[in-house]
C-alpha cells in the first residue's frame, strides 16, 4: 500500500512547531482526535534509537491504548521519522515556508485493518488538534 500523507500549516517557527509537536509537556496537551479522548501521559527519547510512547484514553475510559515508536532519523527543527510496534513507518517534517510559518507534514505507513480513507481521517484530525494548540499557544 501507498503511504498515506496529511499537513498543516503552523503560524510559528520550524523551532516552536518542532517543539510543540515533541515535547510531552505539549504532547499531553494536543495529542487525540476528539475531545471525548485524552493524552494522559507522553514519554519522549528524542534520539535515533530512542523510544517514544503517548497514552490515549477516552475520557469515560471505555478504551485506551498506547501510540509508541522508536526514532529511526532527528533533524532538530526539520524532520523526526520512527518505527511504530507494527513496523509500519511514520516521517513528520519541519518545512519553514514563511516568517513564522511552518508547514508539517506526515507521511505514514497505512495499516491493513481500516479503511484509507478513515486512516487518513484520523491522523489528520490528530494534526488539526495539533494546529489548534500551536495557535493558542502563540497567542498566549
Amino acid at each position: 500500500m501507498e503511504p498515506i500523507t496529511i499537513t498543516t500549516t503552523v503560524n510559528v517557527s520550524a523551532n516552536d512547531a518542532w517543539e510543540n509537536y515533541l515535547n510531552p509537556e505539549h504532547v499531553v496537551k494536543w495529542s487525540f482526535a476528539s475531545d471525548d479522548w485524552e493524552c494522559t501521559s507522553s514519554e519522549n527519547d528524542l534520539r535515533v534509537g530512542g523510544n517514544f510512547s503517548n497514552h490515549l484514553a477516552a475520557k469515560d475510559r471505555s478504551f485506551e491504548f498506547d501510540f509508541a515508536g522508536t526514532y529511526t532519523e532527528v533533524v532538530p527543527d526539520k524532520r523526526v521519522a520512527y518505527a511504530l510496534g507494527d513496523a509500519r513507518n511514520v516521517t513528520v517534517d519541519f518545512e519553514s515556508v514563511g516568517e513564522n510559518q511552518t508547514k508539517v507534514t506526515v507521511v505514514f505507513d497505512p495499516e491493513d485493518q481500516n479503511p484509507i480513507k478513515s486512516q487518513r481521517d484520523g491522523w489528520q484530525a490528530f494534526l488539526d488538534n495539533y494546529k489548534r494548540y500551536v495557535g493558542n499557544v502563540a497567542s498566549d
